[in-house]
């Protein structure tokens, strides 16, 4: 008796918290590898992705959104700790929150720590085991046959034949002892499910069934990999686009003037399978990755458009804020370049799209944003707290009818030492060497030359410009390291 008294009074102590708990929002952030914003929701006609497009036609649309680190990686251990990256953290692809910046409160780790249970699934952070103690549940899909997710015979042949030496390789994976890749795509005849992301959106959905069935408010992380390399899709993907159609980049050649430290080799694609090591790409060969690239975008948009169905199939949406997000840009041939890891916008410029309950649809905003901005507005929107350590700027009241100043700078670095400002008419980047020293500068006039094509950074009607943009660059380069980890 005196047991179920106490559950009595626990109860009715903590139902003020638990209908508290259940007025929050639940969070739907949708992580999606490689993703340009070359949708239609962004007024390009190449692409389809009916999905993506009819998120942004019932919630909020972003213009011009950014992240801070063109590389898998870094990129996501920026915005899920809320830091920017730096010098000394997230600097490499295989880069680990946990290892840069111990014991830092991720985004959703604020969010488990304030009742709500977060699930990760799928491809969030970079390195599975990363941000320790932010999930109840973390899972990610099985790989199928082989590493990179081949399905098709002929690929895992290849894959096999160039990796026979793995079983006896000891030595520790690093950049320079990576298994090999097999080819750059394929297009086997398919089931959606047989793909990595087809698995992990039927696990997404499977798990909203049972969120709808929980108290507590939720945070889940849904990671889809495509249209990351190699571009594997199902066949009927691959159908929807014809090559002759498919036409190159306007901006297919190096910048004029631009320094020898704002190139890459694309080493990421040169390392599959009947790709050249040197050189530039054959116009066949080109068109046909830009098709590869469609065919997963169209891939992965028909899996986002099954997990918004289960959320909505099942009333969820009412309550819940919806993300979509690229963790990147990626180059398509752009300046002669193709993946991501540069400091040109094709880099940096990604899709940003959320839907807010009891917001207004098909809203655009044109306002500057940027990967570390998430943090804090996911927090406002809820009725968090924002964790002192957070260096971006909450854009939540760019909702209401509140007055709302968007920032005037964005920051990003690469792994080629470039240090980028942004505001909405200039781009201006300084490139470092191993020692610190300025080796190359560029600038940018977005207004008069949107694709990047001429450098001005030398141009005397920019001196001012170059000065100013320099001066606060030079100024975020400082205070981003400053970042106190435990509060006095």
């Amino acid at each position: 008796m005196k047991s179920l008294v106490k559950r009595v009074v626990l109860l009715l102590f903590l139902l003020p918290f638990l209908a508290f708990a259940n007025d929050r929002p639940n969070i739907l952030l949708i992580y999606v590898d490689d993703l340009r914003p070359e949708l239609g929701c962004y007024g390009r006609s190449s692409i389809y992705s009916p999905h993506i497009d009819r998120l942004a036609l019932t919630g909020q649309l972003f213009t011009q959104a950014y992240v801070n680190y063109p590389v898998c990686g870094p990129s996501r251990a920026s915005l899920l700790s809320g830091l920017y990256p730096s010098r000394s953290r997230f600097i490499a692809w295989n880069c680990s929150q946990d290892r840069d910046v111990p014991g830092i409160v991720s985004l959703p780790m604020h969010f488990r720590n304030q009742g709500y249970y977060t699930i990760s699934l799928g491809k969030v952070y970079n390195n599975y085991e990363d941000g320790k103690g932010s999930w109840n549940e973390n899972w990610t899909s099985p790989t199928t046959t082989t590493k990179w997710d081949y399905q098709d015979r002929e690929s895992i042949r290849i894959f096999e034949a160039r990796n026979a030496d793995q079983k006896t390789n000891l030595r520790p994976r690093t950049n320079n002892n990576l298994p090999k890749r097999g080819p750059a795509w394929e297009r086997p005849d398919v089931a959606d499910v047989t793909y990595e992301d087809g698995i992990t959106a039927t696990r997404a959905v499977e798990k909203l069934q049972e969120m709808s069935n929980r108290q507590s408010p939720f945070f889940m992380a849904v990671g889809f990999k495509k249209p990351h390399l190699p571009f594997n899709a199902p066949d009927k993907y691959w159908r929807i686009y014809d090559t002759l159609q498919i036409t190159l980049p306007v901006n297919n050649t190096r910048p004029k003037d631009v320094p020898d430290a704002a190139m890459h080799n694309f080493s990421e694609l040169r390392s599959y399978d009947g790709i050249p090591q040197e050189g530039d790409l054959s116009p066949e060969l080109a068109m046909q990755l830009i098709r590869g690239y469609y065919a997963c975008v169209s891939y992965v948009d028909a899996q986002i458009g099954r997990v918004l169905d289960g959320l909505e199939g099942l009333g969820l949406e009412k309550n819940t804020i919806v993300v979509l997000v690229g963790d990147h840009g990626w180059q398509l041939g752009e300046h002669s370049l193709w993946c991501k890891h540069a400091n040109f916008k094709t880099s940096l410029h990604i899709p940003w799209i959320m839907r807010v309950p009891d917001q207004k649809g098909g809203q655009v905003f044109d306002g500057l944003v940027e990967a570390v901005d998430l943090y804090p507005t996911l927090c406002e929107l809820a009725g968090l707290s924002v964790p002192f350590h957070t260096q971006g700027k909450s854009f939540a009241k760019m909702f209401s009818q509140e007055s709302y100043k968007a920032k005037t700078h964005l920051f990003a670095r690469s792994n080629l030492n470039g240090e980028t400002i942004l505001n909405d008419r200039y781009s201006y980047t300084e490139f470092f060497d191993n020692k610190g020293q300025l080796s190359g500068r560029m600038l940018f006039d977005l207004r008069l030359d949107p694709d990047e094509t001429r450098n001005v950074v030398n141009d005397a009607k920019y001196i001012q410009v170059v000065q100013e943009m320099s001066a606060l660059l030079r100024r975020h380069m400082e205070e981003r390291d400053r970042v106190e980890l435990v509060k006095k």
